[in-house]
């Protein structure tokens, strides 16, 4: 049986999280992974991040594994930069669980761990520029799910009134972002890659 190959990457602002589309005027328009990086034939990401979000994705060419990974629950730890100076009761019931759309429904997001950060983490420069402070105070807040709805910690931290304006994750399991700049690739080991957990 070959081997299989296992990766981090930086994902950085402005890419989606696959190698390409089939769709042609997507394919022009957009920025995809296989830009970044020679990687093996039949790679896919192990869950995603939108195209405005950064930091850690993981990539794999096991399906399996990566099936097993999505469905498991594990650990995923965002820094994400909010719009206003975010109320302690806003961040309690983010803790508890909101309502977002979903699919086209309600669903009401799972317990998790949210917390404000004393001070900004340090990250690189975004390649696109943030507003800045001058038109009104920014948050910072760390945001732990195990879950992974699409665009999930966008749509919780705007349904309590604090629209995201930059998500890094820095964690999935027990892999970090440690190391890596945006659009950097790293091998990791097929043992690192079967023993993420919290």
């Amino acid at each position: 049986m070959p081997e299989h190959s296992h990766f981090k990457l930086y994902k950085p602002y402005g890419y989606i999280s696959q190698m390409l589309s089939n769709d042609e005027r997507q394919a022009r328009k957009k920025k995809f992974l296989r830009t970044l990086y020679d990687f093996p034939k039949g790679i896919m990401a192990i869950g995603r991040l939108d195209e405005k979000s950064e930091g850690l994705l993981l990539l794999t060419t096991d399906g399996k594994l990566s099936d097993t990974i999505n469905r498991s629950g594990i650990e995923k730890e965002y820094y994400t930069q909010v719009d206003g100076a975010i109320t302690q009761e806003a961040i309690d019931a983010l803790s508890k669980g909101v309502e977002i759309g979903f699919n086209g429904k309600k669903y009401l997001t799972k317990p998790c761990v949210v917390s404000r950060l004393n001070t900004i983490p340090i990250l690189p420069e975004r390649s696109k520029k943030l507003r800045d402070n001058r038109h009104g105070p920014t948050t910072w807040i760390r945001v732990i799910i195990k879950e992974g709805k699409f665009r999930q910690v966008r749509k919780m931290t705007s349904a309590v009134g604090y629209p995201t304006l930059r998500l890094v994750r820095i964690r999935v399991g027990n892999i970090t972002l440690d190391g890596l700049q945006p659009s950097e690739v790293q091998k990791i080991t097929t043992s690192q890659i079967e023993g993420i957990k919290s």
